[in-house]
């Protein structure tokens, strides 16, 4: 569950996952594309931010063992011998089909850091009263150390996001004050986030009983089916502390020894229970389960019978966070409001990048990453 990120010139390794539900063998491969510090993609050519050849194909692959629903799982070690990135940045990951870059099968995000500068801050209650109990203020410092930046104001950005989300990231913020070779960050309004609530979960490592939040569980010759229980609106409810993933999940199966390859999909599905339907906006399943995304392969029907919104999602076996988010029409920017609350006593994770952009070069270098808890009120180092 470790988030996607690798020092610059280390030894440090991602490990990619994923299976092909058409259960035969396919020949996938990959690249690497160099971004901006808000993930546009660079105008450099590939020799310049890659260290070998352009693409390389994934080769090591295994066979699902005795599930429902048959699957290929492909597997990589990323940095390889044959494809480094040559730079610090942010990167997209693509892989497609047969060598054709144009037959794109999915995308992924990760990040190459450098560690030029230190990042120091906490978590806190936010100062002003109208946002005390709703909302979480950052505040944090950033020393250059011996990192000369000659223009911070043009040349330095960051961005900063909530448990692992980019919709509702802060970007653009400049410091509030300097002093020598440190940059203050403690504004009263500009670093506030909505504190939000804990996350919902349910556990499906075992399709043999019915565990917490779970309704019933079908089977079929061809897929499993789950339905959780009726999901409550949690506005206006007193804040309970849970512990929770903040929206990641872990694929698990608790009755078999192998996670990754005797592990089942099943169809998951989700309702939440609504006088009316929310005006001008739609409801979507938000999470790591849905790589955050706001899309219609994850946004919610509502049964004006039933009056309750209702949607299902093939998932592999596993232990899930997720909430249920509004999104108004035109926006981009979720919000959990109406149908989860804001408490500030909530446990968030915090994410703070920063980006340097040198004088004559044409890209983002990524100088440092620190992630700091609510809970935790500290900064933890990479």
């Amino acid at each position: 569950m470790a988030p996607p990120h690798i020092r610059f010139e280390s030894d440090e390794r991602l490990v990619l996952r994923f299976d092909d539900l058409d259960a035969d063998y396919k020949d996938f491969y990959y690249t690497i594309i160099h971004c901006d510090a808000y993930w546009t993609p660079t105008n450099l050519q590939p020799f310049e931010y890659i260290d070998g050849f352009n693409e390389d194909m994934i080769r090591d692959y295994s066979r699902s063992i005795n599930t429902v629903v048959p699957y290929t799982q492909y597997f990589m070690e990323f940095p390889s011998f044959n494809l480094r990135p040559r730079i610090s940045g942010n990167y997209i990951l693509k892989v497609y089909l047969n060598g054709n870059p144009d037959d794109v099968v999915f995308t992924r995000r990760f990040m190459v850091y450098e560690q030029q500068v230190a990042v120091e801050g906490d978590v806190r209650q936010a100062t002003l009263v109208m946002y005390r109990d709703t909302h979480q203020q950052l505040s944090f410092s950033i020393s250059t150390l011996n990192y000369y930046i000659s223009n911070p104001g043009q040349d330095m950005k960051l961005v900063i996001t909530q448990n692992g989300r980019w919709d509702n990231a802060i970007i653009g913020i400049q410091p509030r004050m300097i002093q020598g070779n440190r940059f203050i960050y403690d504004h009263e309004q500009e670093l506030l986030f909505e504190a939000g609530n804990e996350f919902r979960h349910f556990d499906i490592r075992s399709l043999r009983f019915l565990s917490e939040r779970l309704g019933e569980i079908s089977s079929s010759p061809r897929h499993w089916e789950v339905f959780l229980l009726n999901d409550p609106v949690r506005r206006n409810r007193r804040y309970t502390s849970e512990g929770d993933l903040n929206g990641k999940f872990n694929i698990e199966n608790v009755d078999y020894q192998d996670d990754m390859l005797e592990s089942d999909y099943a169809w998951v599905y989700f309702s939440l229970p609504m006088n009316a339907p929310v005006d001008n906006a739609s409801v979507h399943v938000m999470g790591a389960l849905t790589n955050w995304n706001l899309t219609r392969d994850n946004e919610m029907v509502y049964n004006s019978r039933q009056r309750k919104y209702e949607t299902s999602l093939f998932l592999k076996q596993g232990y899930y966070n997720y909430q249920y988010a509004v999104l108004e029409d035109g926006s981009s920017k979720a919000r959990m409001d109406d149908t989860e609350g804001n408490y500030s006593e909530a446990e968030n994770d915090y994410s703070i990048f920063v980006y340097h952009k040198q004088p004559g070069t044409l890209y983002d270098r990524l100088i440092s990453i620190r992630h700091m808890n609510s809970g935790a009120r500290q900064i933890n180092r990479h």
